[in-house]
């Protein structure tokens, strides 16, 4: 794999120069002022990223898996009902994760491809007339198979059910690069890491936590140390951490969404549509067409592109890393060997996109497919000229 080249998988993500300078950065003393000066402006960024201002942000070292684990293991206890749906692999991964903890998960299925299953949950909250079910479970971009579901539309059927639940969701692959309101959505935990939309390297888990979700901390029964809410919440509030903090990360992550915010958050969120519709116009020139199965799904931080009968995707991605050092995503779980995926969110331009396009393009040509030369790049330059971008590019400026 060439170092020289951008990566083009759903995260980890390509990291700017300069953040990769922030976060060059020695050993200090994590008790010291010097420490909190990086924290505190970090976790008022993430609420602003997150939409929120009557939640509450927390950081912890890990990764999206462990902001899961420490969403479920503070605001609920053993045997607790939840509804999740599952609609792909990071999905299916959660709902295993509820049920190593003991908690009685039922399952909303939806096929791979489609987005979150409303009626089903309308169906499990409106029948659960005791409130038994504590928790509704929610992927709002689905990495595996880019589908980006509707967690608007989760709340209102929440509401409409007159459920108490909390209202968890799993927006690894969407926030900082699609709009994400936790507030408005009536969100009560939103779990992303810094590997994706942030530009970082993997090490953080990072959460927004609504007064609802920290109420439920009373109460859950579930056992946890290592990401005890309640540990983190007083230690944050004395500007330090209960344990050894990550502290070049941390100070990448303030740096981050000041690049972001310099961008301008719906700058950024167009950039992100501007870049997927551009890779869309290159897979229909491609006659190919995407895992999600309907225009309303479509992230904008992945698309999932399904190869011919008698292809294999993974071909694709292995001969492209192989021959000319790019990197795409596999298909995972039911998909795996029927598509590949582009990603397409963090650090990126038109110009690197309409690069991993060629190569994409050049692989599936090695590869036999049944595809015209040309085309899907053509396509891409085609809607990025013609639909030329408003504001700087992230690169260009810096915060």
């Amino acid at each position: 794999m060439s170092m020289q080249n951008p990566v083009f998988i759903p995260g980890p993500t390509n990291i700017p120069d300069e953040l990769r300078r922030v976060i060059d950065f020695g050993t200090i003393d994590h008790r010291s002022s010097v420490f909190d000066e990086m924290l505190a402006p970090a976790i008022a960024g993430v609420k602003r990223i997150l939409k929120t201002t009557d939640g509450e942000a927390l950081v912890f070292p890990s990764t999206g898996t462990g902001a899961w684990e420490a969403a479920i293991s503070n605001t609920l206890s053993p045997g607790d009902k939840v509804l999740v749906g599952c609609w792909g692999m990071f999905s299916h991964r959660w709902i295993d994760m509820c049920e190593r903890h003991g908690l009685n998960v039922i399952v909303a299925e939806a096929n791979w491809g489609d987005g979150v299953p409303l009626n089903a949950y309308a169906a499990a909250l409106e029948g659960d007339t005791g409130h038994a079910i504590k928790a509704v479970l929610a992927t709002h971009n689905e990495t595996a198979t880019g589908v980006k579901s509707d967690i608007s539309a989760v709340r209102a059927v929440m509401n409409k059910a007159k459920h108490p639940a909390l209202l968890m969701v799993d927006g690894v692959s969407s926030i900082a690069s699609m709009d994400f309101r936790m507030d408005e959505w009536g969100v009560d935990l939103a779990i992303a890491g810094s590997q994706k939309g942030f530009m970082l390297p993997p090490g953080l888990a990072i959460l927004g936590i609504s007064q609802k979700a920290i109420a439920a901390m009373e109460t859950a029964k579930l056992p946890r140390t290592f990401f005890d809410f309640r540990d983190m919440l007083t230690a944050n509030g004395n500007g330090s951490f209960p344990y050894t903090p990550p502290v070049q990360l941390i100070r990448g992550l303030d740096h981050a969404i000041a690049m972001l915010e310099s961008e301008g958050l719906d700058a950024v969120f167009a950039r992100h549509a501007r870049l997927a519709q551009g890779v869309r116009e290159a897979v229909n020139a491609w006659c190919l067409k995407l895992c999600a199965t309907s225009p309303d799904l479509y992230s904008d931080t992945v698309s999932a592109v399904l190869v011919p009968d008698g292809f294999d995707g993974t071909k694709v991605v292995t001969h492209a890393a192989e021959k000319y050092g790019v990197a795409f995503g596999v298909g995972l779980g039911e998909v795996s060997g029927k598509l590949f995926r582009i990603g397409h969110l963090g650090m990126l331009t038109d110009v690197m996109m309409c690069a991993g396009l060629s190569t994409a393009e050049m692989t599936m040509l090695d590869l036999g497919f049944p595809i015209k030369a040309g085309s899907g790049v053509t396509a891409a330059q085609e809607y990025y000229r013609n639909n030329p971008v408003a504001t700087a590019q992230p690169m260009d400026k810096a915060a």
